[in-house]
């Protein structure tokens, strides 16, 4: 028996291969067939099933294009429809692949066709469960994703409580949990940074599998959720209802245009420029109102988090050799609209003579002599509120990168904005979606707030209150 996780760090999303006496099963795969392709040819194997534990909202599954390039068949669990062909699973089934056997444990609570996957060795013995989104290293699935639901949040965590206490608990402390996710999934809330661990440790460790009653478990699992990143729900729905090949995206996507057929195409279809390189690169010369995300950073939840429309055509600018990777992490959350790249990237456009633009940006030593000089600066913090709320410059307001959709009214097109985040990406990010808005007066705050904290001398205050003594 063999058993590898799959493990991608900008979705912070685990897939797993499981391999026995030449069969396989392939569960929760992500959106390129590629690299299980290359794996099931090299080992020889037959892929048998494609499980997947539920209609994943943070990225499109390669589930579909896997199964038409195999056989392979598509499972769920119990409650799955889906507008192609799937096998759906009873409670407490077993699928044999080769010597050791797949059991489908039912878990409702993240979505209600949520299912949990127990493997049970050559010997009988159970050796781990695939959790999906049901349990977490550290934590559970948020209970306020499925689509189409009648259902409360607090009605689903109710669900996922009796799923974790009936089909769960009851395994032995031995048994290995393989997650769907790790730490930065916006799936959950307290992720740990490890992406296995045994259940009888998660017993001792794990919030969520703590005794308790079940409201209290409610109580704890939706506290502190903010609102799931729009792109979700779409992507749920595209795993349910099906979606365009990764080879026909791929090809499209990887079109390259000279400088005057990328500003022609630009205009013509409306296209959204998408600036990928590192944000010093960016704020120093970049076409006019292009959006930066840096393939370097959370690229694809950003991209999911800021662009609205899923069908939006879009035009990349890309260093040389990543431009592949720029259209796969783009499907991978849906974006399957891209048209083209520019060919030679910033350097052919400038060699053309056609325009620039730039965000001017300020050293934090900079910034902090005008602060102490009396001057009186618009500070926008563009971090998350939590990150706020432990610390920040007085006087300075949070907009979080997260919600500026949501936002735009705040900004004034007359009044100048220092603007910055934890590093120096996301600040970036959203001045370049003020820029290309036509707020203009805009400065960006180089290394963002932990150098403001580590090398200057400017106040920090905190939101959070101290316990009484």
């Amino acid at each position: 028996m063999k058993v590898e996780q799959l493990y991608t760090g900008c979705l912070a999303e685990a897939a797993y291969y499981i391999e026995s006496n030449g069969e396989a099963a392939i569960i929760d795969p992500l959106r390129e067939t590629a690299p299980y392709m290359k794996k099931l040819e090299e080992r020889g194997t037959k892929l048998k099933y494609i499980l997947e534990t539920h209609f994943h909202a943070d990225f499109v599954s390669g589930h579909i294009d896997l199964a038409k390039k195999t056989g392979a068949t598509i499972v769920y669990g119990p409650n799955a429809v889906a507008e192609y062909d799937i096998y759906v699973a009873k409670d407490d089934e077993e699928l044999k692949v080769g010597d050791v056997t797949i059991k489908v444990l039912h878990t409702p609570g993240h979505t209600m066709e949520s299912s949990c996957f127990l493997l049970v060795d050559e010997n009988g013995k159970d050796h781990g469960i695939f959790t999906g989104d049901t349990v977490f290293i550290g934590d559970v699935g948020r209970p306020d994703l499925a689509v189409k639901t009648d259902l409360s949040r607090e009605d689903l965590a109710r669900h996922l409580y009796d799923s974790i206490q009936n089909k769960i608990m009851p395994l032995a402390d031995d048994v290995i949990i393989y997650p769907g996710h790790g730490k930065g999934s916006a799936c959950g809330k307290n992720m740990s940074d490890e992406t296995t661990d045994t259940l009888g440790n998660q017993k001792e460790k794990n919030y969520a599998l703590q005794p308790m009653e079940k409201e209290e478990f409610v109580a704890k699992v939706i506290d502190g959720l903010t609102p799931p990143p729009q792109y979700f729900t779409k992507n749920a729905l595209m795993n349910k209802k099906g979606y365009e090949s990764f080879d026909k995206v791929i090809a499209q996507g990887l079109t390259a245009l000279d400088a005057d057929t990328f500003e022609d195409v630009a205009n013509a279809e409306c296209a959204l420029i998408l600036d990928t390189r590192l944000p010093e690169e960016f704020v120093a010369g970049f076409i006019p109102n292009s959006i930066f995300v840096g393939i370097e950073g959370s690229f694809a939840s950003w991209v999911g988090t800021l662009i609205v429309d899923l069908n939006q055509p879009i035009l990349f600018i890309a260093d040389e050799g990543k431009e592949e990777e720029v259209v796969t992490r783009l499907s991978r959350v849906g974006y399957d609209n891209t048209i083209g790249f520019l060919k030679g990237g910033i350097e052919a456009w400038k060699a053309a003579g056609k325009e620039l633009d730039k965000v001017n940006s300020v050293t934090p030593h900079d910034f902090a002599a005008k602060i102490e000089n009396g001057e009186i600066l618009n500070v926008v913090d563009v971090r998350r509120y939590s990150e706020y709320n432990q610390g920040h410059l007085e006087n300075a307001e949070n907009i979080p990168l997260d919600y500026v959709n949501d936002n735009m009214t705040n900004f004034n097109r007359n009044t100048e904005y220092y603007m910055h985040c934890a590093g120096g990406y996301r600040s970036v990010v959203m001045a370049s979606i003020l820029k290309a808005r036509g707020f203009d007066k805009v400065v960006n705050i180089e290394e963002g707030f932990n150098a403001l904290q580590e090398k200057t001398n400017l106040p920090i205050v905190s939101d959070i209150l101290e316990p009484e003594a």
